[in-house]
């Protein structure tokens, strides 16, 4: 049992808690033993009243007396539609102290990225990527941290925290292996569901052992603490009911003891019968009538308090509940004194000018709860006003606004949207969803409805496919979208279908469309669109003569606007994977470029287009061995998205195009690198997308390329990188590489099937290019002994292939291929010819295997040599490894 000094019993709670406060003194202890140590999460999980936040208390007293910072905030059971709202009040004691200029010193980039969620700058644009904002919380409170070090985070009532703070709590708990900082969270279990709760399993999770879990108080414990209260003459009968009423609940416990305090109750035997009286006054319906007792003003005052849940100032209170400030602090002091209303708990909410707070959040609820049912929607409605009024902006009105009853008032729906758009423009789209949905209830008037609808499609396009698709075709079923805007929801409702796996329905959408319109920049918008899904579409194609429809379309333009200039990309990747020419593959990117750069409206975090496009654009020049042009895209796209704060699938998607031109240049190691942070990010989007398919091919391509054919089939079986395929087109192809890992594993039959697989799904499609859709090549080799005639025309037909596209790197490639085939002098001049054209080529990693393989079959020291210094600089461990092991044998070479 934990000792308690007696004055301090009733208050601190801490009673049979000896184990728990010892493993905080320990964690307090190791925290500041070493700047450089490890931080830790500690999880302290009970039901009501038993003793969560007395731990916490004791916590912030234990760490302040070790000189430690404690930063703390505590969830609201009405304040969780409020984005942020608890990691804005954990972090108020660093901010406050902090000059602008000082903020954005220690902030560094994340400040424009995390500043509008914490509330200490303006957003910078209409919608900030959520999972940016995230990482933008984690690095910012990380680099507060190192400054304040040590530091103490104490979060209170975690269940009832916004599911923005809960996601970066689980983010940041993650990230504690290099940084020094405690962080002790206290919730209630079972208490939400959904997101919440998983990120709170996840929380969990990352503190590597089980959570403390609070139990209620013994029999003996409980009368320890009666005795501490009310004298050691407090008799065993007494203490024994004490115990049988409360169940041991400390927070009852103390509750009653303090009653029986103010009742000059006896604590003998005789008196014991008088506890159970005394305790229903205490909690529930009994509080209430006590409440009630106080007067009709007191009552009026505590709902106030209890509809604004935070921020509970004397001056805000009047203004609610509609009375003078003298009243209100009369009232104020009554409510104190009967220890309804308190002053703010160190360990509890720290943000605003609240002057007050609730004893304890079951007094809070039981008051909350007794506010008649229409007063209560009543009294929201005026507390939006209040916080409007206030200057807190529509965003911070609209917990209040969402209670309110619909009523077809044209303001409110005017307001909801207000802070709708600023919910996005700091990184919360589900508050925004929110917002809209509850508008929609009032209802919008007519021409304003789809509007609404319109906006709730964009707001859930990130987060809800399926859902946005719902509101978007409603809303285009409504008078109201016109121009511009009615293609923006086409354009936004066939991305929807694309993401929801209906890319057939996509291309439908946008071709209906289209075939509505008059010719002009909005049809055409709508044209291209078509075409690139269409474009990115892995099997037979969608509408038949699409690619002759895209060259009739792009031969008319010049490039004077983004419609376009995106059809003039369309047709050079389309150009790419049918294998034409690749000089007329870059003529076509080239011209939809000016002066070389990205046009404004096109660039790589603006949304009129996607980003598709620009991989499209990036994937040509890659592929066409202008991969001086294709990195500049991609380290283009990686300082935008990083400047923007967009660290979701974007940011995978330039990683990954990083790592796919790293490979294509030859630098494996610098692929490999770029490619696992790739995984790393898509690993928070989700499995199974597109994008996550994009990553896990190249990296296990490169992995083959580097000969680590053990960590390929790792990451291929981890990540499910196997059939079904995804229905778009995946660079390289995945069923190519799919095959070529099965064969580097010994599985030949199963390679040389999934190769064969690989060649009726590219002939159905039309994707001729052996450098994009490599399956003839390594099919070619595999059947080499079994097949050599079948294995002779594969190799030639990719030859044709190969010099039609023209590029070096793909000639060297095939002519590889057919040395591989050969044998004697003709194996020796095709793998001479092979090092001569991807000596010109940019992809220095088929060079040095072309080297190789050519000093092999020429029996050339020097030129195992020259190709073994190619391999080291590339990072090909399994090529300098069969350099070096042919070297070593030294039979007949010269």
């Amino acid at each position: 049992m934990t000792e308690a000094r007696p004055a301090e019993a009733a208050s601190t709670s801490l009673w049979e808690r000896a184990e728990e406060v010892a493993a905080i003194e320990r964690a307090i202890d190791t925290l500041r033993a070493d700047h450089s140590s490890s931080g830790s999460l500690l999880v302290i999980q009970g039901e009501a009243g038993l003793g969560k936040t007395a731990l916490l208390n004791e916590t912030r007293r234990m760490a302040e007396a070790r000189g430690c910072q404690v930063w703390s905030a505590r969830g609201g059971e009405t304040l969780r539609s409020v984005p942020f709202n608890v990691v804005r009040q954990l972090l108020q004691p660093a901010l406050i102290r902090l000059m602008p200029e000082e903020a954005r010193e220690y902030l560094g980039d994340w400040y424009d990225v995390a500043g509008p969620a914490l509330g200490i700058t303006e957003p910078g644009g209409p919608q900030a990527d959520p999972q940016g904002v995230c990482d933008g919380l984690v690095a910012a409170v990380r680099r507060l941290a190192r400054r304040d070090w040590p530091l103490v985070l104490l979060i209170d009532d975690a269940h009832w925290a916004d599911q923005e703070t809960l996601r970066w709590l689980a983010a940041f708990a993650e990230r504690l292996d290099d940084l020094s900082v405690l962080v002790v969270v206290a919730r209630r279990p079972g208490e939400v569901t959904g997101e919440s709760a998983r990120h709170l399993d996840a929380i969990a999770a990352a503190s590597g052992h089980p959570d403390a879990t609070l139990s209620a108080l013994t029999p003996e414990a409980t009368a320890g603490l009666t005795r501490a209260t009310l004298g050691a003459h407090a008799d065993a009968p007494f203490c024994r009911e004490v115990w049988a009423v409360t169940g041991g609940n400390p927070y009852e416990t103390v509750e009653l003891l303090a009653k029986v305090g103010d009742s000059e109750l006896e604590p003998t035997e005789g008196a014991a019968v008088e506890l159970r009286a005394l305790n229903r006054s205490a909690r529930g319906g009994g509080l209430v009538a006590r409440l009630e007792e106080l007067g009709v003003d007191a009552t009026r005052f505590a709902w106030a308090a209890a509809i604004l849940g935070n921020d509970i100032s004397v001056d805000l209170v009047a203004r609610l509940a509609t009375m003078d400030h003298e009243n209100a602090a009369r009232c104020a002091t009554l409510l104190q004194g009967a220890r309804i209303l308190t002053e703010p708990d160190p360990a509890g909410t720290q943000l605003g000018t609240g002057e007050m707070e609730f004893v304890h959040p079951l007094i809070q609820s039981a008051v909350y709860n007794s506010i008649p049912d229409a007063l209560c929607t009543a009294m929201h409605g005026i507390a939006a006003q209040v916080i409007t009024d206030s200057g807190r902006g529509a965003a911070m009105a609209s917990r209040h606004l969402l209670r309110v009853h619909p009523d077809d008032d044209e303001e409110l729906v005017e307001q909801l949207r207000e802070a709708a758009r600023e919910h996005l423009a700091v990184g919360a789209p589900d508050a925004a969803r929110r917002c809209l949905e509850r508008a929609l209830l009032e209802p919008p008037r007519p021409e304003v409805h789809a509007r609404v609808l319109y906006e709730l499609g964009c707001a859930t396009l990130l987060t809800a496919p399926a859902v946005t698709i719902d509101h978007l075709q409603s809303a285009l079923g409504m008078p109201g979208l016109d121009g511009d805007t009615r293609v923006d929801a086409v354009f936004r409702l066939s991305q929807a279908l694309l993401h929801n796996d209906q890319l057939q329905e996509a291309v439908r959408t946008v071709e209906a469309e289209a075939a509505r319109l008059e010719d002009g920049p909005a049809k055409l918008r709508l044209q291209a669109v078509q075409l690139m899904w269409e474009g990115i579409f892995s099997g037979e194609a969608v509408s038949p003569g699409r690619s002759e429809r895209l060259a009739a379309l792009a031969s008319t333009c010049t490039g004077r606007d983004n419609s376009e200039r995106a059809l003039l990309i369309l047709r050079g990747f389309d150009a790419l994977i049918h294998g034409e020419n690749a000089e007329e593959v870059v003529e076509y990117c080239d011209r939809a470029l000016v002066n070389g750069r990205l046009p404004p409206g096109l660039g790589w975090t603006d949304t009129e287009w996607g980003v598709e496009l620009l991989i499209m654009l990036t994937s040509s020049y890659a592929h066409a061995d202008r991969l001086d042009r294709a990195e500049s895209l991609c380290n283009e796209a990686l300082r935008a998205y990083e400047a923007a704060g967009w660290s979701g699938g974007h940011l995978v998607l330039a990683h990954a195009y990083v790592g796919l031109t790293h490979r294509r240049r030859g630098r494996l190691r610098e692929a490999e690198a770029s490619l696992r942070e790739s995984l790393r990010f898509a690993e928070r989007v989700g499995r199974g997308l597109p994008l996550y398919w994009t990553v896990t091919c190249n990296l296990v391509d490169t992995l083959l390329a580097r000969g680590h054919v053990a960590e390929a089939w790792e990451i291929a079986e981890e990540y499910d990188f196997a059939p079904p395929y995804p229905s778009t087109v995946v660079m390289p192809d995945a069923r190519s590489v799919r095959g070529r890992l099965l064969l580097a594993v010994g599985r030949t039959k199963d390679g040389i099937s999934e190769l064969e697989e690989a060649e009726k799904a590219a002939a159905a499609c039309g994707h001729r290019n052996p450098v994009v859709v490599a399956w003839a090549l390594d099919l070619a080799r595999a059947l080499a002994r079994e097949e050599p005639a079948r294995a002779a025309q594969l190799a030639a037909d990719a030859r044709r292939q190969a010099e039609r596209f023209g590029t070096d790197t793909a000639i060297g490639e095939a002519l590889r291929c057919a040395a591989a085939l050969e044998t004697g002098q003709r194996a020796v001049r095709l793998a001479a010819q092979a090092v001569a054209y991807l000596e010109a080529s940019p992809c220095q990693y088929e060079h040095a295997a072309a080297r190789v393989e050519y000093g092999i079959a020429a029996r050339s020291v020097a030129e195992i040599n020259r190709g073994l210094a190619l391999a080291r600089s590339c990072g090909a461990d399994g090529l300098v490894t069969q350099a070096r092991e042919v070297l070593e044998t030294g039979r007949g070479l010269r």
